[in-house]
């Protein structure tokens, strides 16, 4: 490809994120870490890895900083080759007739509006390089029947489903691969404000006996990532443990 290899990864402090860049940071040139709140993890693994590894702060709620983390990008002179979106609202329970339209807004924004806004920025550079690997973090939520009380997130998450296929099909003859992984509920620190009744239901549910762990999903975005995958695109990889 001759290219250098550049990792875009949204949400990259969660747990996923973090193990992610852990595994692969020796796969790219360079790491674009964005984080929302919580750096000390990101700023860990910088003090280990190294320069290789550029912070970047935005809040995905306010249009202004999604631009000014483009702004920053395009500043180094940097045009990602590779993009990871795991960016996601805290998860919580909310009856549909309890929720409201901030909690929706939320959501959205989170979850599409932001990557929408990142893709209209670097797609055209990356078409033009003739290479992508995009992969989106989507839930099994869009797989099977969604769990009660998730109305605003099980929205989000199918309209960021539309996107990736969208986006999928636009630029599939531009080398530029986007993709999802569908996980069943994995144990996060994401899941704190979820009852922690419900979550042991769900491991006992499943037919594996527990919930994912990070270990579970992490092969699979690291194929979607590959070199190899480049004829896949426009799936969401489901990961459920057979449910």
């Amino acid at each position: 490809m001759g290219q250098s290899k550049v990792l875009l990864m949204l949400g990259a402090s969660s747990d996923v994120g973090c193990e992610l860049i852990k595994r692969n940071e020796d796969r790219y040139d360079v790491i674009l870490a964005h984080y929302c709140r919580s750096e000390e993890r990101l700023k860990a693994l910088q003090q280990k890895i190294g320069e290789k590894i550029c912070l970047f702060q935005a809040d995905f709620l306010d249009r202004e900083s999604v631009g000014n983390l483009i702004a920053g990008i395009r500043e180094k002179g940097l045009l990602p080759t590779h993009i990871v979106h795991l960016s996601a609202s805290k998860f919580y329970n909310v009856k549909f007739a309890k929720s409201t339209w901030e909690q929706f807004d939320e959501e959205m924004k989170t979850s599409l509006y932001a990557i929408a806004e990142i893709a209209r920025a670097f797609f055209p550079g990356m078409a033009k390089a003739g290479f992508g690997r995009v992969v989106f973090m989507l839930t099994s939520c869009v797989q099977n029947t969604p769990p009660k009380y998730l109305s605003p997130y099980v929205t989000a998450k199918y309209a960021l489903l539309g996107l990736m296929k969208s986006l999928a099909a636009e630029y599939a003859d531009k080398g530029i691969t986007v993709n999802g992984v569908s996980p069943d509920m994995i144990e996060t620190r994401f899941l704190a404000g979820i009852p922690e009744l419900i979550v042991q239901k769900n491991a006992m549910d499943s037919p594996i006996g527990r919930n994912l762990t990070v270990d579970d999903v992490i092969p699979v975005f690291e194929y979607l990532l590959s070199d190899q995958a480049g004829a896949i695109t426009g799936q969401a990889i489901a990961v459920t443990g057979g449910r």
